[in-house]
């Protein structure tokens, strides 16, 4: 059965994804693997039929697992007996902890806003683990994915058999009783006691390296460190993965072997000690991998004459044990990416990589091998990858493999034994460390080496797959003919695949982004011939003390409106129209342009300007963003497509919102009112100056305002439809009712984010349809 027990792992998958996702095509993709092992490699008729039972045991654990992935908890319930599972998280003074609720045995996340700073430093100390606490609080339901291509956190914690979060009002560990302690939850203890004891005994920038790579936490990384890793494609470094775990199991077998202990006696303490291991860093998905290969490989060694297994059979009985445990993780990107990188390195490591003798060149393979392996997964979590990873990884891999990976399990131990660090050592560190991370800040701000081609759907991700498969065949081939021209070919089809099938595309769309109370509205022109984006959105953010404050605080622009635009494959924004100064339409734009290319930002002409717009205007000369203030009578056209401005007039010296730029376009057949937070004064002007003004769509003034919207102004103009945009439950009682009773009057169609999230209009030529995101 050597190298035969992926076909094992590959059946698993299929039966566990036509349970949880769609049955037909994994089912039909099934039987096309059965039909080509029966051709190409000849299997028995007893090894088919034990791969089809494989497949119909894993659909079964799929189904079963669906089926009780729901809450049993009572939605009115208020008082919860709970014992805390995982560490504490505290940000700023959010305190967040996952527990299992004890009457319904069922897992909850825990939120509590912490009260006090001193209250902060107490809980930061306390232990959570081996205590049964009762709270009171509200049941409250995850967020939904309100934009295309968002994060969706509530599917996100369904798969973790997560359904509720329940927000106390009172310290979570006031009413608890002591538990007898379990192995697991020692262990669990004897992690978060070390984490705590690294941020306490080392600088921010030693402890946070060392968390993560000792303990699996990333937790203490400063969020702009964290994020160049992330966007350089190095953030695998910060994981746990097989590549530390090898290193750490090579390193206590030598030492043992070095002191004495038999090979025997090592790989029996390995085997006991690895899964202690895979708990007290964290248990992420590439800890499991690692954890479960290493354990299979350990029990080859130790039943050498009963049981041989390669590099690959290792990897696929990883896999499929892995799904009998949880098989909803087939979805986790962490899982996706672990598998599937290692998988096409043991693949390549006979055949391509044998091919570089030179170690430089070898490694340079390696990492161009596991960045092809990672590219769909990449693309369609993240809709971006970083081509400056496969360079960076030739420095970073060995400066973690060979100085932080045991130079910090050293400086650890010796802190812990003796009490104290050599000075030395930890200012070398420090230096290293340092350097380092100004260094991967420099390069991730390369956005020549980004690749954002957006997140592919089906038929691109198997264009993607089809490719990759066709460059691995060729790569490993020698004798194919005009291979290099080829392989040539192909990573050009590779790259610009998406980016054509985007160019191609002959739709356009108006899409309302769901920013909670604020504005953003894209245009988009077919055949990507222009990009506008009205309105940043914007976070209020109020002086807190520095206690309260997040490591990252929300911001609209760089979590919302940057994802979504990427997910599209918009990296460049022709016209940036900013309507007013109001934080809720710009409070986004700064991060907007650091993010993507701005070709030009619009603005009001206004005598006084917000001091948000004046900071707009200081970031954008950095840039060498042209800024253009407009008023009435300003116009222009882009294709059949054309857009003239009505408000304000020049040099307006008025009230903000009536200094609004409004304007008029014709887009996809129909003609549009955009008007930022126009109020009912300048609509009555607009309609002064154009009594015959009709509208076909009316981008609502003022989020639904009854300032806005008047009974004039929306009796002449008579729109067929309104689109608002409005926060969720916002407290401003957006929209007013005396405001939706108006268009109704008018028959007006009513579109609402609060209510059904992003609003899309996609057309084709001068025609269109509506499409909330929402049903």
């Amino acid at each position: 059965m050597n190298g035969k027990y992926l076909y094992f792992a590959i059946a698993a998958l299929f039966g566990v994804l036509s349970a949880l996702s769609k049955f037909l095509p994994f089912f039909l993709l099934q039987v096309f693997v059965l039909y080509l092992l029966y051709i190409y490699k000849r299997f028995s008729t007893l090894q088919l039929t034990s791969i089809t039972v494989c497949f119909l045991i894993f659909f079964f654990i799929g189904l079963h697992s669906n089926s009780i992935n729901k809450s049993v908890i009572p939605a009115p319930t208020t008082t919860f007996t709970l014992q805390y599972t995982q560490d504490p998280k505290i940000d700023g003074d959010l305190l967040q902890v996952q527990a299992i609720e004890q009457r319904y045995k069922e897992r909850v996340l825990i939120r509590y806003k912490i009260s006090s700073e001193q209250e902060k430093t107490n809980l930061k100390t306390e232990m959570f683990y081996q205590r049964l606490c009762t709270v009171s609080g509200t049941l409250e339901k995850p967020a939904i994915a309100k934009n295309p291509n968002a994060f969706n956190y509530r599917a996100y914690l369904m798969r973790k058999n997560i359904y509720w979060i329940i927000e106390v009002q009172e310290n979570p560990l006031q009413h608890c009783i002591p538990l007898k302690p379990s192995p697991l939850v020692i262990i669990k203890q004897l992690r978060y006691t070390g984490i705590n004891y690294l941020e306490s005994h080392f600088p921010v920038e030693i402890a946070s390296l060392s968390a993560a790579l000792i303990f699996g936490d990333t937790n203490l990384f400063d969020p702009d460190v964290l994020s160049a890793y992330q966007k350089t494609g190095l953030v695998h470094l910060l994981a746990i993965s097989g590549l530390h775990v090898s290193l750490l199991i090579a390193m206590v077998f030598y030492l043992g072997v070095r002191f004495g202990l038999t090979r025997q006696f090592m790989i029996n303490f390995l085997l006991i000690i690895l899964p202690i291991y895979v708990i007290l860093t964290g248990s992420s998905p590439s800890v499991i991998r690692s954890g479960l290969m290493i354990f299979v490989v350990l029990l080859t060694v130790k039943w050498r004459t009963r049981l041989k297994l390669l590099p690959l059979d290792a990897i696929s009985l990883a896999f499929i044990a892995y799904l009998i445990v949880s098989p909803m993780v087939v979805f986790d990107a962490g899982f996706q990416l672990s598998f599937a990188v290692s998988l096409v390195i043991i693949l390549s490591a006979n055949s391509i990589l044998t091919d570089y003798a030179n170690h430089l060149t070898r490694m340079l393979a390696t990492s161009l091998v596991a960045q092809l392996g990672a590219l769909p997964f990449l693309l369609y979590h993240y809709f971006e990858v970083s081509l400056i990873g496969i360079i960076a990884n030739l420095v970073y891999i060995p400066l973690f493999s060979f100085l932080y990976l045991p130079g910090l399990y050293l400086l650890f131990f010796i802190q812990f034994i003796f009490g104290t660090t050599p000075p030395f050592l930890t200012k070398f560190f420090l230096i290293m460390i340092t350097v380092a991370n100004h260094l991967i800040e420099y390069l991730a701000d390369f956005t020549f080496f980004h690749f954002t081609p957006g997140r592919p759907n089906l038929i691109l991700l198997i264009t993607y797959i089809l490719l990759l498969l066709a460059i691995f065949y060729l790569w490993e081939s020698k004798t194919y003919p005009k291979r290099k021209a080829f392989l040539i070919f192909l990573s050009i089809m590779l790259v610009i695949s998406q980016k054509s099938w985007n160019w191609l595309s002959p739709y356009g769309e108006v899409t309302m982004i769901d920013v909670g109370q604020g504005d953003s509205i894209l245009i988009h022109f077919p055949h990507s011939k222009g990009t506008y984006l009205i309105d940043t959105g914007g976070t209020m953010h109020f002086a807190e003390e520095k206690w309260r404050e997040r490591a990252e605080p929300f911001e609209v622009g760089r979590d919302v409106v940057v994802p979504f635009l990427k997910g599209k494959g918009i990296t460049q924004i022709d016209k940036l129209i900013l309507t007013h100064g109001d934080m809720d339409h710009i409070g986004g734009t700064v991060s907007i342009i650091k993010e993507l290319k701005v070709k030009q930002i619009i603005m009001p002409a206004v005598v006084e300007p917000s001091s948000t717009e004046l900071d707009i205007i200081k970031e954008a000369k950095k840039l060498n963003i042209p800024v253009i203030k407009v008023s009435a009578g300003d116009q222009w056209t882009n294709e059949e497509n054309g857009f003239f401005i009505v408000s304000p007039e020049k040099d307006y010296k008025g009230e903000r919102n009536g200094g609004s730029i409004a304007f008029i376009a014709q887009l996809g057949g129909v003609s549009w009112f955009f008007g930022g937070d126009l109020d009912q004064a300048g609509e009555e002007k607009i309609i002064h100056q154009f009594p015959h003004l009709h509208i076909d769509v009316l981008k609502a003034g003022h989020h639904g305002s009854k300032t806005s919207s008047a009974d004039t102004f929306i009796n002449q103009i008579k729109p067929k439809v309104a689109l608002i945009s409005a926060g969720e439950n916002n407290r401003f009682g957006h929209p007013h009712q005396e405001v939706l009773k108006r268009l109704e009057k008018t028959n007006t169609i009513i579109f609402r984010t609060d209510l059904q999230g992003a609003i899309t209009y996609k057309f084709y030529h001068q025609k269109g349809t509506f499409y909330p995101y929402l049903p």
